[in-house]
């Protein structure tokens, strides 16, 4: 019996749900729940009913994992752990900063109300937080250094359309150059968070909008901008529309460190992504998720969980035998 997933929100990351799971042959979608009008929203699968978020409550029976793709700004850190108390749920929350607060709303939810959830999945947070467990427990002495870009961030880009004024805007992260090579080098800089990244805003305005005051919020928020060196472009719709459609992305996780009796021998670890769809890839990690989610509930295994707490054979639709004669 496939597993029943239901998505909450239709905006990029819910679309890219959508397409993806198609690709599960373990899985069905069985509904997509949206604060707009139902009937407004149309979606891509056939005969997939669109609901409005108001009948949460009374779909309980229909759904084995809800996906909730909401923004991480205002939206995830509210609705996760409501929604936690009626059903299986995985999010894509990807504010570093807050991670441990949220973790702990969402966990309190979940074990309460017997249910399984999963925060965090996607890229980064996700398989870059994997990428820096693994790589300081091979490398005990070492140095991390992660870098994101250059691309869309789907975070940053809905923390600036929430911005008073902005109708629309897109924010690619971007790694300096010299950062990366003197990582690569073996050499372990010390870089700030400044030295590390710089971020570029590309931003439609209101009509008669203060833009000086728009430029002035995006710089000064905090866990987004505040930290970097960003640069606030004001365009046309017109140019946002023909130049900045696009939702690349991509990053690299570094780990430095020695081996041998004086610490003589020297590695680097690298992994990287480039990505042509960052919702598209958010959203095939979120599914492997959503599967150990359905796994652990099955087993009564409640509460909140990360990509941490999770063995990676439960990603995977084959048996422990087939992923043993195949990918061991």
């Amino acid at each position: 019996m496939a597993i029943r997933i239901g998505i909450i929100g239709y905006g990029n990351l819910a679309r890219g749900v959508e397409s993806e799971i198609r690709r599960c042959p373990d899985m069905k979608l069985c509904g997509v729940f949206t604060r707009r009008d139902p009937a407004t929203v149309s979606i891509k699968t056939p005969d997939v009913p669109v609901y409005s978020v108001n009948n949460l409550k009374d779909k309980t029976a229909d759904f084995d994992v809800m996906i909730n793709c909401g923004g991480s700004a205002t939206d995830l850190p509210v609705t996760t752990p409501e929604y936690a108390g009626l059903y299986n749920v995985i999010d894509s929350f990807d504010t570093h900063a807050t991670i441990p607060e949220h973790f702990a709303k969402v966990d309190a939810a979940a074990k309460a109300n017997g249910k399984t959830a999963i925060i965090s999945a996607g890229w980064d947070p996700g398989m870059f937080s994997l990428m820096r467990l693994y790589a300081n427990c091979v490398l005990p002495e070492g140095q991390d250094y992660t870098f994101w870009g250059k691309g869309v961030s789907q975070g940053h880009s809905d923390a600036i359309r929430r911005v008073p004024g902005v109708k629309n805007g897109k924010q690619y992260t971007i790694p300096v150059p010299a950062a990366l090579d003197a990582v690569r080098s073996g050499s372990n800089p010390e870089l700030t968070t400044r030295q590390k990244h710089t971020r570029e805003c590309f931003v439609v305005a209101e009509e008669g909008a203060d833009l000086a005051a728009i430029e002035k919020t995006i710089k000064e928020m905090p866990n987004y901008f505040a930290d970097y060196d960003t640069t606030v472009n004001f365009i046309s719709e017109e140019e946002f529309n023909a130049n900045h459609a696009r939702l690349n992305h991509g990053g690299f996780v570094f780990r430095t460190g020695t081996t041998g009796f004086d610490g003589e021998n020297k590695h680097v670890i690298e992994y990287s992504l480039k990505l042509d769809s960052n919702p598209e890839f958010t959203a095939s990690v979120i599914l492997a998720y959503a599967r150990a989610v359905f796994k652990l509930s099955s087993k009564g295994d409640f509460g909140c969980k990360t990509v941490f707490d999770i063995a990676p054979a439960l990603l995977s639709p084959l048996s422990g035998e087939e992923l043993r004669a195949h990918l061991l």
